[in-house]
C-alpha cells in the first residue's frame, strides 16, 4: 500500500443530538450525505484501489455515496468490524458532557483495547494488495489509527495536537 486514507463518516442523527453514539446505529442526516457527496468528489483524483469501511450503517452509507462519486463499485466495498467506533457502553445514546471521564465508566471499551483494534487494523491494511486505500469510519478510531502511525505526533486523546476528525472529510494518512 503506498497511500492511506481516512475519512470519518458524514454528520449523523447522533451528532445533531449531541449524544453518545459508539456503536448505536445512528442515520445520516441529509447534511451527513451532502458531506459524503462533496468528499466523494474530492477523492476522484485520488485513484482509489480499494475501500474498507465500519461495519455500522454511518460509515458504510458514507463509504457508499463515496464510492458512487468515484465510480468504485459498491459490491467492492469491504466492511470490516476492526474498524468499527469506539462502545461507549451505558452512555451510548446519553447526551454528552465535555467533561465526562469515558475511561472511568466500567462498561466502555478501554483505551487500550482501541489502540490495539486500530494497532490490528493498521497491521490488516499494510497486507491489502492496493495502491491506494481508503479507510471509512469514526472518529474516535481515526485517533486511534493516527496514533499508530504517528505516535510522537499525534495522541490518541482530542486536544489541540490531536484534533478530532470532521464529519466526511477525506484526509491523507500516509
Amino acid at each position: 500500500m503506498k497511500h492511506l486514507y481516512f475519512c470519518r463518516h458524514g454528520e449523523s442523527e447522533a451528532n445533531v443530538a449531541d449524544v453518545w453514539s459508539g456503536t448505536m446505529e445512528t442515520p445520516l442526516t441529509a447534511n451527513g450525505k451532502t458531506q459524503a457527496q462533496k468528499a466523494g468528489e474530492h477523492a476522484r483524483n485520488l485513484h482509489i484501489d480499494h475501500i474498507v469501511c465500519s461495519t455500522l450503517g454511518r460509515a458504510h452509507n458514507t463509504a457508499e455515496i463515496i464510492a458512487g462519486e468515484i465510480g468504485y463499485p459498491l459490491n467492492k466495498i469491504e466492511r470490516n468490524s476492526l474498524f468499527i467506533e469506539r462502545h461507549f457502553g451505558q452512555m451510548e445514546g446519553a447526551s454528552r458532557e465535555i467533561d465526562t471521564n469515558v475511561d472511568g465508566f466500567i462498561d466502555v471499551e478501554t483505551r487500550d483495547t482501541v489502540l490495539n483494534r486500530a494497532r490490528l487494523a493498521l497491521e490488516y491494511l499494510l497486507t491489502i494488495e492496493a495502491d491506494t486505500v481508503l479507510v471509512v469510519s469514526h472518529g474516535t478510531f481515526g485517533r486511534a489509527l493516527r496514533h499508530m502511525l504517528y505516535p510522537d505526533e499525534h495522541t490518541f486523546e482530542k486536544t489541540e495536537k490531536s484534533p478530532r476528525f470532521p464529519n466526511a472529510e477525506v484526509m491523507k494518512l500516509i
